[in-house]
Order: structure tokens, then C-alpha cells, then sequence
């Protein structure tokens, strides 16, 4: 196949290569088109489109050969077949993108194509001068939808807006200016200035002295107020639009969730900072079961940025099916994951359970009363870190004080368990001293980030070693014992209590002390695990029917016995299997930091290699395991720059890329990191819906104290996450809270409620001994 596609301004001349799937932009030249001519016949008008495009053919040697065309012709049209338009009416400020379905290279991708394409075009003031000067008063009424959003007229609106607010006395002193009364002085352009988050009120002030208004800041924020409104119905709208034509694809095609994307260009979407934001949150709201990506056009009126998502998906469908799952796969995944809660907790089942439902003996979340200094000790790789927290009530706030980082020696990770904790009882001392602490004996927060079964808060046998570490005599240890008589080893300082805490509990309390309505501990970093307040008479492990624990999930081995594997790609199995734990950690595989970039490599790899990218050529870094790595995905679905990162990413890696390839990888990249929000919000899901059940409850309103650089750093996957909880638990009010250091606040903040419960344990005690005092003296009295 080798059809061209030529455009009326500029005319391109355009490669589909069937052989290697992709789109190629060959050639281009722009002809323009002279005032009068705008005015003329409609002779003149196409006449000179001919000869313009005659040039073209003669210039790219393509005279001789009869090639179909694509014409864009970008005014309101009603069309009657693919080569058959009737043009409406004369207007420059339509704007609507009848893109002509080019040809038969079109053809043949429509009908694998689920895209949708909008434009918010701007014109310029010339253009909206020549606009006002030959406008009739019929086609005064026509557009009004695009009137009230496009970027022609929305300067238009704030600046009558700002008059009618300078005349009732409410800006400038109640003054205006010639240029604030002229019609189009204040550009659309001017919004997007006033919006910048960061000079956006210092471009107002610029702005409005341009504009010779006499303002003060107080008017600058007014305006900037206006600003936003506008812009903001202006978003509002097009989402209403878009979700509309969403929910009319996902309906017509008897869909419960439609995954499509939509094909975006205008100097509004792209220069606003704020408007694309505010438009895909408005979708989501509004068309909740519509999954939808939106691609900014490269070139879209010429190569169509329709066309490139439209073949990009048609390419990669096979490859990237199976890691779309639809809202009843993950609702399966759900239920499958509440029978594994369950089995974990069992007193008899726990032992075979993939989800190991581990007790912490934390049985109570912050309630703002607690107060006091304490120590806190982070172990959980080659450093390790001791902080000095202070927790003050009145404040209700947690501060920490000073912290230092220590380094282990590789030797002394595989030495003696003797010698890495007087290690660490060393550099507890050194800093105890630095801090003029010595003296005092301050309680202790101990996050142990070791596989370990915890026996009661201040006793955790290490289970097995990891991340490096094989030091004797330490697996089946109590580690806090190990730690305490290291320092009585010393003999020149003490700690009072140990609390030990995993790092999803400690970011669920870090988080808690903020918000005392925070129940859940989510971690989606290098690894993922979460923890939530259980009640502890379905704890069948611990003695006791009231009050509730936290259970440390372990959630990362969900599907270690093969409940995931109809869900299971072979890329998922390859990294499994090329994995330091080959049959663990199921779960985390699929969806942590440590995995996403090599499943995106594995996919690149295998679509090079079917010569579906890089003109069927790999590299040496792409086929080097761990070199895509996971921030890259991040970097690649940035909104604004991520196709010119992957193309600097790609170039990185030494591949041989054209801008089309860079699409498909951030389709892939997207596909990756999506599948992994809604797998975390399935599980999440789970434990929301278990709270809310245990509790009786008919809606549980939460909150989810969550860390982890997957969760910090990707641009959408919080997004993402959150849409997914909010449809697979709809009963469930939950606020996420990013966590404060939850391995450093969060370890000290169990060791004070942990202290809090003692004390309140003890006046209890003291209670009831007075009680039954004055009982006894009754009896004798009587």
C-alpha cells in the first residue's frame, strides 16, 4: 500500500506502510491563501487550491501517478459519503474537525478503531476581526455551544465580565480603560497567563497595566478568580460533551466498561495548565465506566493523531488484551482476595494461606491525645536510620527532631548476628550522645523490614532474611531481644518500651495522627503490601473477642497458590521466573515498582522482535534486563512532555524509533501502570468492603494512609486507583492521605499509642482494684 494524503493548508504527502504498521509524513508545503480570494468565488477559491497542489505533485515527482487524497476542510458540513459534502454555511469559527476519513488506508483501520477526536481550536485576533466584519445576524445565533468554550471567545467573556465589574465599582477603582472597552483586547491567551500557578498573579499585574487599567493585587486576584471560572465552565462543558459521545459508544455496544481514547488538538487543551486536568476529572465523574486516554495530536488536521492511536491500537490489541481487565475481572480478583483474608486469619488455615494475615498487636489507631519524645530505629537494607521524635498533643502534631544515617558494611551483612546489633547499638549511642539524650531512657520504635512473625508488640521472630542479608544466628531469633542485649552489651545508655512495626503500619499511623479516621496503611513502591484495623475476635490467632488489631496483609503473595493465573500473561511469567523468588509474591509482581518496567521491556522486546517497533531491530540495553526502568513509565505518560521523554528514553536505550513508535510505547507503558491501579484498587476494594461489613455498617467513610514512589510519582495511577475503588466499593467514602515518613513518625507514633492503651490499661486496673476495695469495705460494714 502507498496512498498519500494531501491537506488543504499545508498539502502533505503521506506513506501507510503496511509491512512495518506505521504512518510516515513524508513531504509538506503550506500555500496561502490571499484576503481577497477569502472574499472572492468559490472558483477562484479551488482554482487556486489546484494549482497549489498541481506545484506540490510536480515538486515531490508524483505527476504521473494517480494518488488518492484526504481532505480536511474544516467548516461546518453535512456529508453524505465519504467523498460527497455539502457545505452549510460560510464561518470561521467553527472549528469542527470533519477530518476526511482518508481513503482507503483509512478505511481499513476504521473498523478497529474506538477513537474519538475533538478540537478546541483558537483563532487569532486578526482572524476574529475579519470574523466580526462579515459575520450576518443569522449566524449570530449559530455555535452557541462554542461560543460559551472555545479559545475565540472565552477572552471575550472575561473582558465584558471585567467591565461590568469596573462599572458597579468592584475593580479598578471603578475605572476602566480604552483598551478594556475595545472588543478583543483581552486575548484567550491572557487566561492561560493568569492560570500559571506559579507567576500567574504577577502576569495578571503585567496584563492589567498593559491593558491601562489602575489595579492593585487584590484586583489581580479578582481577575484571576474570573479567569478560572471561565475557563473552568468552559472544561466542564467539552467533558459533558465528551462523556456524552463516551457512554454513547460504551452503550451502543452493549459494554459495561469501554476503554477508548480520544484524539485531542487547540491551543486551549494544550496551553491552559489547568484545562486538560480539569476536563479528564469532569469524564471520569460523568462517564465513570469509560476508561479513556487522551493523545495529544502531532500534526493532527495532517497525519491525524486519530490515525496514529488508531493504528497503534490495532497493532498492539493482541499483545495488550490480556492486561485490560474489565470491572467484573477485577470484581472476581475481589472476591477471590476476601477468601484469602479469610483463610489468613483462620487459626487452623493460616499456615497455607497465600495472604498471610499477619497480627502487629497494634490494636488502636492515634486519637490526638498522645504526646511525649521517643526514639525510632528503621532497619530495612544496606542503611539504616535513627530518628528522635517528639509528639506534641497540643499541636496535634508529630515533629521529628533529628535523624542520622548509618551505613552496614557488606561483610558485617553476612557476618554474626552479634556483630551487625552492636553495630547498631553503636550508632544508637553515638547519636543518643549527639543529641544529649544519653541520660534519658525514651521508648523505642523499631520498623524491622524483614519477613518476621510477630508474637506481641515487642517481640518479632525474623522468619528469614532477604534484600542481601544473611547474618547467623538471627533467623528464629527475637530480634528486639537481639537488639536489647546489644545495648546492655554496652552498658552505657538504656531504651525503655519496643514497639515493632512494619512499614505499612507505620505509614497508617504517621497518617492516623493527621486524620484519626485513617484505618488502612497502603504501600505501592518497590514492593506493595497494606495493613487495616481488623476486629480481633476474627483474629483467630489472638485470644480475645473485643476491641480490633491491625493485621499486616502481606497482601504482595496474593495468588501464590495459582488464584491469579487466569490473569497471568506470559511476560508476568517470565519475570516470576527470572526473579530472585521464583512462585512468591505473585500480587507484587504484577503491579510494584520493582516489575512494571521490565513487563513494559519484555512487551517491547517481543513487539520488536515481530517487527511491530523499532523497524524490527532491538538493542543491547533493551534486551538487558532492568534497563527500562520503572521510572521511565512515569516519565513517559507525563501529559504534557511524555511523548518527547520517550523519544529521548528510547534514544537512551539505543533503539531506532519514529514518532509513531514512541505512541505505541506509551500506549503499552499506560496499559502497564492502568492495570496496576485497578489491581491495587481491587484489593483495596476488599479491605474497605470487609471494615464496612464487620462494622455493620451501610457506608464506611475511611481514610487511606498510602506511601511508595509508584503511588508519589506516576502522573495517573493515583487517579486511576481512586476511580477504580470508588466503583468496586460504591459503599465506601474513602480519602487517601500521602504519608509523612511513616518508617521514621510512623514508628514512633505505635510506640506512643502503645504506651497510651498501657497507661489507660493501668488506671483501668487501678479502677477496679478501688472498686472492689470499697466493695469489700461495704461487705464489712454490713
Amino acid at each position: 500500500m502507498n496512498p498519500s494524503i494531501v491537506d488543504s493548508s499545508p498539502f502533505l504527502y503521506v506513506r501507510v506502510v503496511e509491512e512495518q504498521q506505521k504512518v510516515v509524513k513524508m513531504d509538506s508545503k503550506i500555500c496561502s491563501i490571499p484576503q481577497e480570494m477569502m472574499l472572492g468565488t468559490g472558483e477562484q477559491l479551488f482554482d487556486h487550491i489546484a494549482q497549489c497542489l498541481g506545484e506540490f505533485l510536480e515538486s515531490q515527482d508524483l505527476k504521473g501517478q494517480t494518488l488518492p487524497l484526504g481532505f480536511t476542510f474544516s467548516f461546518p458540513c453535512e456529508q453524505k459519503e465519504i467523498d460527497k459534502v455539502s457545505h452549510s454555511k460560510h464561518t470561521t469559527n467553527a472549528q469542527q474537525a470533519h477530518d476526511k476519513h482518508t481513503t482507503s488506508t483509512r478505511q481499513a483501520h476504521d473498523k478497529h478503531t474506538t477513537n474519538t477526536q475533538q478540537a478546541h481550536n483558537k483563532h487569532t485576533t486578526s482572524t476574529r476581526q475579519t470574523h466580526n466584519k462579515h459575520t450576518t445576524s443569522t449566524q449570530q445565533a449559530h455555535n452557541n455551544f462554542e461560543k460559551m468554550i472555545s479559545g475565540m471567545y472565552l477572552g471575550e467573556i472575561v473582558r465584558l465580565l471585567l467591565v461590568k465589574m469596573a462599572e458597579d465599582k468592584l475593580l479598578f477603582k471603578g475605572e476602566t480603560s480604552e483598551a478594556l472597552l475595545t472588543p478583543g483586547q483581552f486575548e484567550t491567551k491572557y487566561i492561560s497567563e493568569i492560570e500559571e500557578p506559579d507567576s500567574g498573579l504577577e502576569n495578571a499585574q503585567k496584563i492589567l497595566t498593559a491593558l491601562g487599567l489602575n489595579w492593585d493585587p487584590v484586583d489581580a486576584c479578582v481577575v484571576r478568580l474570573v479567569c478560572d471560572t471561565i475557563s473552568s465552565r468552559s472544561a466542564c462543558l467539552c467533558a459533558a460533551a465528551l462523556a456524552t459521545i463516551s457512554n454513547r459508544i460504551r452503550v451502543n455496544r452493549g459494554l459495561d466498561h469501554l476503554k477508548t481514547t480520544v484524539g485531542v488538538d487547540g491551543t486551549v487543551y494544550r496551553k491552559h495548565p489547568n484545562f486538560s486536568e480539569e476536563l479528564q476529572a469532569a469524564v471520569r465523574l460523568l462517564a465513570p465506566e469509560c476508561d479513556i486516554t487522551f493523545l495529544v495530536s502531532e500534526d493532527g488536521s495532517g497525519k491525524g493523531a486519530a490515525m496514529v492511536t488508531a493504528v497503534a491500537q490495532r497493532i498492539v490489541e493482541k499483545y495488550l488484551e490480556p492486561f485490560r481487565l474489565s470491572l467484573e475481572k477485577l470484581k472476581e480478583v475481589s472476591v477471590r482476595l476476601k477468601k484469602d483474608l479469610i483463610r489468613g486469619l483462620g487459626k487452623h488455615s493460616h499456615h497455607r494461606a497465600a495472604v498471610k494475615m499477619l497480627p502487629t498487636f497494634v490494636r488502636a489507631t492515634p486519637d490526638g491525645t498522645e504526646k511525649g519524645d521517643y526514639l525510632a530505629l528503621d532497619l530495612g537494607g544496606t542503611n539504616f536510620r535513627v530518628l528522635y521524635v517528639r509528639v506534641v498533643e497540643e499541636q496535634q502534631k508529630v515533629v521529628k527532631m533529628d535523624s542520622k544515617i548509618c551505613s552496614i558494611p557488606q561483610e558485617m551483612m553476612l557476618g554474626t548476628g552479634e556483630q551487625l546489633f552492636d553495630h547498631i547499638a553503636q550508632c544508637l549511642g553515638e547519636f543518643l550522645e549527639s543529641q544529649d539524650l544519653k541520660g534519658q531512657t525514651l521508648p523505642l520504635g523499631f520498623t524491622f523490614s524483614f519477613p518476621c512473625e510477630q508474637k506481641e508488640i515487642d517481640k518479632s521472630i525474623l522468619i528469614r532474611w532477604t534484600k542481601g542479608f544473611s547474618c547467623s544466628g538471627v533467623e528464629g531469633q527475637d530480634v528486639v531481644k537481639l537488639l536489647k542485649e546489644a545495648i546492655h552489651r554496652r552498658g552505657d545508655y538504656d531504651i525503655g518500651s519496643v514497639a515493632m512495626v512494619n512499614d505499612t503500619v507505620g505509614t497508617m499511623m504517621s497518617c492516623g495522627y493527621r486524620d484519626q479516621s485513617c484505618e488502612i496503611g497502603m504501600i505501592i513502591g518497590t514492593g506493595t503490601n497494606a495493613c487495616y484495623m481488623e476486629e480481633i475476635k476474627n483474629v483467630k490467632r489472638v485470644e480475645g473477642e473485643d476491641g480490633r488489631m491491625c493485621i499486616n496483609t502481606e497482601w504482595g503473595g496474593f495468588g501464590d497458590d495459582g488464584s491469579l493465573k487466569d490473569i497471568l500473561t506470559e511476560f508476568d511469567e517470565v519475570v516470576d521466573q527470572t526473579s530472585i523468588n521464583p512462585g512468591v509474591h505473585t500480587f507484587e509482581k504484577m503491579i510494584s515498582g520493582m516489575y512494571l518496567g521490565e513487563i513494559v521491556r519484555l512487551l517491547l522486546v517481543k513487539m520488536a522482535e515481530d517487527k511491530l517497533l523499532f523497524k524490527g531491530e532491538t538493542s543491547e540495553a533493551l534486551l538487558t534486563p532492568g534497563q527500562f526502568e520503572t521510572k521511565y513509565i512515569s516519565e513517559i505518560e507525563e501529559p504534557d512532555s511524555g511523548l518527547e521523554n520517550a523519544q529521548k528514553i528510547l534514544t537512551a536505550l539505543g533503539l531506532n524509533w519514529d514518532p509513531v513508535d514512541a505512541c505505541v510505547v506509551r500506549l503499552v507503558c499506560d496499559t502497564i501502570s492502568s492495570r496496576s491501579a485497578r489491581l491495587c484498587a481491587a484489593a483495596l476494594a476488599t479491605i474497605s468492603n470487609r471494615i464496612r461489613v464487620n462494622r455493620g455498617l451501610d457506608h464506611l467513610k475511611t481514610t487511606v494512609g498510602v506511601d511508595g514512589t509508584v503511588y508519589r510519582k506516576h502522573p495517573n495511577f493515583s487517579e486511576e486507583l481512586q476511580a477504580a475503588v470508588r466503583l468496586l466499593a460504591p459503599k465506601c467514602d474513602i480519602t487517601f492521605l500521602v504519608s509523612e515518613d511513616g518508617s521514621g513518625k510512623g514508628a514512633a507514633m505505635v510506640t506512643a499509642v502503645a504506651q497510651r492503651i498501657a497507661l489507660q490499661s493501668r488506671l483501668l486496673e487501678d479502677s477496679d482494684g478501688e472498686d472492689e476495695e470499697d466493695e469489700d469495705e461495704d461487705e464489712e460494714d454490713k
